[in-house]
């Protein structure tokens, strides 16, 4: 660009505006002062000169937004957001899933949602440090003779004690929660469902259940779980003079109670050992028509070779019969060591040392971990401790009690 095009170029400084903003209607552009004169020197118009403010300049009209039925901002929006809502065909939750409208069982249909039990608000004996993670109450698989229909009123003992006292004095929940279970249809009395709040029982002769776990009102029975350690006999007085049971129970409360060790466990074996003096619980649960499983932790020498596993499942040939165990599992696998846990429900002696004897791999150390519903948990060695209220009801029902 030339010097002169420079001079008049709009953009230089001496030059800017040389032809005035408006130079259609007259302006005459910066003054020498460097004011502004203003767009015309007509009557009636703005002078700029004098410091008014800037020109007015007329706004645009505003686009008008555009229209959202979900979200209206007038009267009308709202009126057209009904239309509109009510002009969309209805289509039910998962119609455009592909198998949608198929008959169930038919290739490529839905799977449909499993139904969730229903879920109670409080939960019997929901208070209590131990078990609660037991699960679904286990009972018994031996068949039983139909139950029969008895009268509610056939329950009721009129000089007995109301059922929800009975039930919130044997810690199941407070007085009024415990009504709210028996109105939900919770509670059973001598196995009949009973949803009287009026109805009262006999403490001493009434077999109650609260979502399938039995109370137990005799308050003069004990239940305990002992952490046998190794070398430990499983009795309570041993001739021989070796350490047994009632070793540990010198500063347990119960110390001058009969107790029955359910079960036993030969020296060498650690683990879990019930104690209680409810000889008939003791009875059913050594019983084999109960089939009362056991779980087991089992270190062998490794590695431990496929297939053998599926046969102690299938069943090992010992001196006194066919053994298999329900369940088999690899735990760990250390150099040299391996760690299975086994379930079986045999209370043969020493039936897990004779099993894994009869396939090739005796047992380096064992350890008895959960009978029944109950576990030993974090419970440290040669420690005992009572059952929760909960753990027993589990207990007892796992054997028709």
């Amino acid at each position: 660009m030339t010097q002169a095009g420079r001079q008049s170029s709009p953009r230089n400084g001496s030059g800017r505006n040389s032809s005035g903003r408006n130079a259609g209607q007259g302006g005459t552009g910066r003054s020498s002062g460097g004011g502004f004169s203003g767009r015309s020197a007509g009557a009636g118009k703005r002078n700029f000169t004098q410091g008014e403010g800037r020109p007015f300049k007329a706004s645009k009209p505003r686009e008008a937004a555009p229209f959202d039925p979900d979200n209206p901002t007038t009267a009308d929006d709202y009126n057209r957001g009904q239309a509109a809502r009510s002009a969309k065909p209805f289509r039910k939750p998962g119609s455009n899933k592909p198998g949608f409208g198929k008959a169930p069982g038919t290739p490529g249909a839905l799977k449909p949602k499993p139904k969730q039990a229903k879920q109670f608000g409080s939960k019997a004996f929901g208070s209590e440090r131990f078990g609660q993670n037991l699960g679904p109450v286990r009972k018994p698989s031996r068949s039983r003779g139909p139950r029969q229909d008895v009268p509610q009123s056939e329950l009721h003992d009129a000089d007995g004690v109301r059922l929800q006292k009975v039930m919130a004095q044997a810690g199941v929940a407070s007085r009024r929660v415990c009504e709210e279970m028996i109105l939900e249809g919770r509670v059973e009395v001598d196995g009949v469902v009973t949803t009287e709040l009026g109805m009262r029982v006999d403490p001493t002769t009434a077999v109650i259940h609260v979502d399938g776990i039995r109370i137990q009102l005799d308050e003069t029975l004990v239940y305990m779980v002992f952490n046998k350690p190794k070398g430990v006999v499983s009795t309570m007085e041993d001739p021989e003079g070796r350490p047994c049971i009632s070793d540990f129970l010198k500063n347990n409360k119960n110390k001058g109670e009969r107790l029955f060790h359910v079960g036993r466990l030969d020296v060498a074996t650690e683990g879990l050992l019930l104690l209680t003096n409810d000889g008939e619980l003791a009875n059913r649960l050594t019983h084999p028509s109960y089939e009362v499983p056991k779980t087991y932790l089992v270190q062998v020498r490794g590695p431990f070779p496929q297939g053998v596993g599926a046969k102690l499942k299938s069943g090992i040939e010992l001196e006194d019969g066919v053994a298999a165990v329900d369940s088999f599992r690899l735990v760990d696998s250390t150099p040299g060591h391996v760690l299975i846990e086994v379930v079986l429900h045999s209370g043969k002696n020493r039936i897990v040392r004779r099993m894994f004897d009869a396939v090739g791999f005796p047992v380096e150390r064992l350890v008895r971990v959960k009978v029944g519903p109950i576990g030993l948990g974090d419970q440290r060695q040669g420690s005992i401790r009572n059952l929760g209220r909960q753990e027993v009801g589990h207990l007892l029902a796992s054997v028709g009690l």
